[in-house]
């Protein structure tokens, strides 16, 4: 068996070469792309991926041309997370929107077929967060990275307050009625209220300028609740 070390040697450069492009586009994306995976990060992934393969195994094929691939598609891709940060109608197109598919205990059939899910996709994420038993979710959303999110009913959570004995407040999901200092219309109406009312409840709590507010979340018992913008704060390092 005659080994050829030159090809030996030009595999290893163009795997250095590849690792190296793959690492630059990965901290170029951020941790986002290295955690669950929306379909366009998917796509992207697995385009990138296969690029760097076959700059790697086909010697024939020109290395910069597999390097400046893996590099346009890692542009294109924090091209696109930029613009998702700052539109909400971008954002919703690449990156898509968390789906209900159990509200107040009930199944949404219609909801199942949208995220592709039968009966038997529901149970199996059901109980891989840890719940045998449907009749103890009170919420399930599916999330636009298809990660399943859970809502138990009050007295099924850890240290339920049904073993306190103490009163269970009337409970549901939090609607997100300002995102990126815009107005959430929909959701909004679905709580019952209008423009005019989140108007007055922003100035009772000292807020003018609705550009400056990140997130404000509305519950079920009214409870408004707001995130202000906060590009100033220098995050703490507790994890390095």
């Amino acid at each position: 068996m005659n080994i050829d070390f030159q090809e030996l040697l030009n595999v290893t450069v163009r795997a250095l070469s590849s690792l190296l492009a793959l690492f630059f586009v990965t901290k170029l994306l951020g941790k986002k792309q290295v955690s669950q995976l929306s379909l366009f990060d998917y796509v992207i992934g697995i385009s990138i991926g296969n690029f760097a393969a076959e700059m790697t195994i086909n010697l024939e094929s020109n290395e910069i041309n597999g390097i400046l691939a893996v590099v346009v598609f890692g542009i294109v891709a924090y091209a696109v997370s930029i613009l998702t940060m700052k539109s909400i109608v971008l954002r919703r197109f690449f990156i898509g929107t968390p789906t209900v598919i159990i509200q107040d205990g009930k199944i949404l059939e219609k909801n199942l077929r949208k995220v592709k899910f039968d009966i038997n996709d529901m149970l199996e994420e059901v109980r891989s967060e840890g719940y045998f038993d449907l009749s103890e979710v009170s919420y399930a959303v599916v999330e636009a990275n298809g990660k399943l999110s859970i809502l138990p009913k009050a007295e099924n959570r850890p240290l339920t307050t049904k073993d306190m004995n103490l009163k269970v407040n009337k409970e549901g999901l939090c609607a997100n009625i300002i995102i990126d200092g815009k107005v959430m219309h929909n959701n909004l109406k679905n709580m019952n209220k209008d423009e005019k009312w989140l108007e007055q409840q922003l100035k009772v709590k000292g807020y003018d300028d609705i550009s400056k507010i990140l997130l404000a979340t509305l519950d079920i018992n009214e409870k408004l609740i707001i995130y202000e913008r906060n590009y100033d704060i220098k995050p703490q390092d507790v994890f390095e």
